[in-house]
């Protein structure tokens, strides 16, 4: 399953079931899962660690060193889950020491052609990448979030799970879970209700969630003014507690 014209440095070690198709690249300090599918002309470099049942098509750079103008060779790593995708030509870097030393990606994600995923970015499971979507340098990426077709988020930005980035849109600041944003630099627009309801959220935590959104969004209240209200509703609600925790937690500033 290993086409004669792949090239596969004795350091690199492959889990049982691989395919790597010809012209491509695996280097030393690569370690590749059970199942997974390696197209053509694909380049792996390490340190990097890949899980099981991953697909990465043809022309895609996986575990490259990053394009911070700061980085100067120190050993860095990529660790990546389970059954991902990554489509054509898309581009995962390795994190820098001015951080974890990581850049990390979780399970059941899809890459689509193009997406770029920066250095020290950390990213969750079960998101959605669209056509060249691209995330800067140290940006964080909750679960189930999907980010459309030439949309972008600067560095050191957090978007929060369940949110959904419009196609186009430019994330300038951290973008809380559950909402949906749109525009450059993006705004607030509405929550992702669509996806809560597909991914089983009950009526109940569906109107929490909305309340809580009023209370920062359609008011016109400071968060200090919101603040006692969103207390109160996460006392009932622990997805309303997750939403007050990223604002809490946020260093950037949330989307307004």
């Amino acid at each position: 399953m290993i086409h004669p014209q792949a090239i596969i440095e004795p350091g690199a070690q492959l889990g049982n079931n691989v395919s790597v198709g010809p012209w491509t690249y695996i280097g030393n300090d690569v370690v590749i899962g059970d199942d997974c599918i390696i197209g053509s002309h694909v380049v792996i470099k390490g340190p990097t660690k890949i899980g099981k049942g991953n697909r990465i098509f043809q022309h895609g750079s996986i575990g490259e060193e990053c394009q911070d103008k700061k980085y100067a060779g120190e050993d860095t790593r990529l660790v990546i889950g389970d059954n991902n995708v990554f489509r054509e030509c898309v581009t995962v870097h390795r994190g820098t020491v001015q951080d974890q030393s990581l850049t990390q990606i979780g399970s059941n994600n899809l890459f689509m052609a193009y997406a770029h995923v920066a250095h020290d970015c950390m990213i969750g499971d079960n998101c959605i990448f669209a056509n060249n979507a691209t995330l800067a340098g140290h940006v964080h990426v909750g679960d189930w979030v999907i980010f459309g077709g030439m949309s972008g988020a600067h560095q050191f930005c957090h978007i929060g799970s369940h949110a959904f980035i419009a196609g186009g849109a430019i994330v300038l600041k951290d973008t809380p879970p559950f909402v949906m944003a749109s525009g450059y630099p993006v705004s607030p627009f509405g929550l992702n209700t669509e996806g809560l309801k597909r991914r089983g959220f009950e009526k109940q935590d569906i109107l929490a969630i909305r309340r809580a959104y009023k209370e920062v969004y359609r008011k016109g209240q400071t968060l200090v003014e919101a603040m006692p209200a969103l207390n109160e509703l996460a006392q009932e609600s622990k997805h309303v507690q997750f939403f007050v925790d990223f604002i809490n937690n946020s260093s950037r500033g949330i989307i307004r």
